[in-house]
């Protein structure tokens, strides 16, 4: 499943330039013109880097940091004109992960992009003691593939391992059926809603008797795992 990458920038001739070169490098691409939407697509749906740009309406770059960094570690690379040492300290204290100034070159943004995603990587393999997850009374040892739930196993195909592997990962966070069927599948989503409700409707049911007790239904969204 291909990375999906947030640029927030307020000029859409630097979205538009960024949007075909991360494309081109494989990423998914999702465009905020300002700090209110940044935050709304972080908000709707999965995303695995945010290139923030500083001078936005509405809430400026700073301000976005902030909010990102009250919930969460999701990696930020933040594109400024602002090229002055107190700009990028400030940038970097505030938790950016890297700091490009304007203009750049489109591949140099590629690869810090890469460069910061094999960090984020490297990071969470480091702070996680052992390959097990563990959500409420749920256990998924990613070495063994086997789940427990309340120390009972439940039998899992490979597919609906995956699903499992991806919600335990991040529980509380909603995930699209698209989203979830390209992570139990391994292919891309091809009007294959029925297959993932389905799926989840046995995962369901393998889980106990409450149909929602672990896998919630958003509606209009997706679906996420009840921390």
């Amino acid at each position: 499943m291909a990375y999906r990458i947030l640029i927030a920038d307020d000029e859409s001739d630097i979205r538009s330039v960024l949007r075909l070169y991360m494309e081109d490098a494989g990423f998914e691409v999702v465009e905020a013109a300002d700090g209110r939407e940044a935050l709304d697509a972080l908000a709707a749906q999965q995303i695995d880097l945010c290139l923030l740009d500083i001078m936005m309406p509405v809430l400026d770059g700073y301000h976005v940091l902030k909010r990102i960094r009250e919930t969460s570690d999701l990696p930020v690379i933040v594109i400024s004109a602002k090229g002055q040492d107190p700009e990028k300290i400030l940038g970097l204290n505030l938790g950016a992960d890297d700091y490009m100034v304007k203009p750049f070159n489109p591949l140099e943004a590629v690869a810090r992009v890469n460069a910061t995603l094999r960090r984020a990587r490297g990071t969470a393999a480091q702070a996680r003691p052992s390959d097990v997850l563990r959500c409420r009374d749920l256990e998924l040892d990613l070495d063994a593939c086997t789940l427990t739930c309340a120390g009972a196993p439940v039998e899992l195909t490979p597919v609906e391992l995956r699903i499992m592997t991806l919600l335990m990962e991040h529980p509380g966070r909603v995930f699209t059926k698209q989203q979830l069927y390209e992570a139990g599948w391994e292919e891309d989503y091809v009007a294959a809603e029925n297959s993932v409700m389905v799926c989840l409707s046995k995962l369901r049911a393998k889980l106990g008797d409450d149909p929602q007790a672990y896998i919630r239904t958003i509606r209009g969204i997706g679906y996420r795992l009840e921390k």
